[in-house]
């Protein structure tokens, strides 16, 4: 497919400012057949993986943006994505939002039956339902979705960013990666009062009680009380190519 963006100019407010009601633009169509898989980059970037492109391969008089480059090229001419150092990313909060409504579109295929589930899976683990949060996970992996390479800590993260997608409304979702030491650490902090923090730890080929330990080891708990938060339930998840996923939650009330 080419995608002709001749009108692009004349709807710059619509570029990439997709609502569900909104029209479909020409990057957007783009996105929908999958041009140089730019779908599974968007992925990437709502999960805070900054996605390596050479932007040179666009101009505003560009007539057919045919591939990876020329669509991402387009995004950081147009506002939508910053670059530097060889890679591209979402530059601020609002354009974050926006991309996460891309998700939840029908051109996400797969994807958007993750999103779907999301608000599921905060509910489950608010409620210390592990075995909710196993299936959810599990499902998530019987689904095959081939981008998502369950032997990569990038890709496991993006399943956990989907998989929680719904908890960004309440919620500010950090990502502290330790690349290549076996784990990944997700604070997510309360934006209004009155609802619990919520700490996870993800982990590969080890346990979910180790997890568990490590993160009352680590510095979130202090940030999250600075927070004048007092519940936090403390979140284990460990993935093995054998077992799969195990989840373990333990509830934790912090002293004042």
């Amino acid at each position: 497919m080419f995608c002709q963006p001749g009108p692009v100019q004349r709807h710059l407010p619509e570029l990439l400012y997709w609502t569900e009601t909104g029209p479909m633009n020409e990057i957007a169509d783009c996105i929908e057949n999958n041009v140089g898989e730019v779908r599974e980059d968007v992925v990437r970037l709502v999960a805070g993986i900054p996605v390596e492109a050479k932007i040179n391969g666009y101009s505003a008089a560009e007539r057919v943006l045919d591939t990876r480059e020329k669509i991402l090229s387009a995004m950081v001419v147009y506002g939508f994505l910053s670059y530097y150092d060889g890679t591209v990313r979402i530059p601020n909060r609002e354009l974050m939002e926006k991309f996460e409504q891309v998700l939840a579109n029908n051109i996400m295929g797969e994807v958007k039956v993750i999103v779907e589930q999301s608000k599921e899976m905060l509910s489950a683990t608010l409620d210390g339902n592990e075995a909710k949060v196993t299936a959810i996970l599990e499902n998530i992996h019987d689904r095959e979705i081939p981008f998502l390479s369950y032997g990569d800590e990038n890709s496991l993260s993006c399943v956990i960013i989907l998989c929680y997608l719904a908890a960004r409304d309440y919620y500010n979702v950090e990502r502290e990666a330790k690349s290549g030491k076996g784990y990944c650490d997700y604070p997510f902090l309360p934006k209004k009062k009155g609802i619990p923090a919520i700490v996870l730890e993800l982990k590969t080929g080890s346990s979910c009680d180790e997890a568990i330990s490590q993160i009352k080891e680590r510095g979130y708990l202090r940030k999250v009380k600075e927070q004048g938060v007092r519940n936090v339930p403390l979140v284990g998840i460990d993935y093995d190519k054998k077992k799969h996923h195990q989840c373990r939650i333990e509830r934790m009330r912090l002293p004042n």
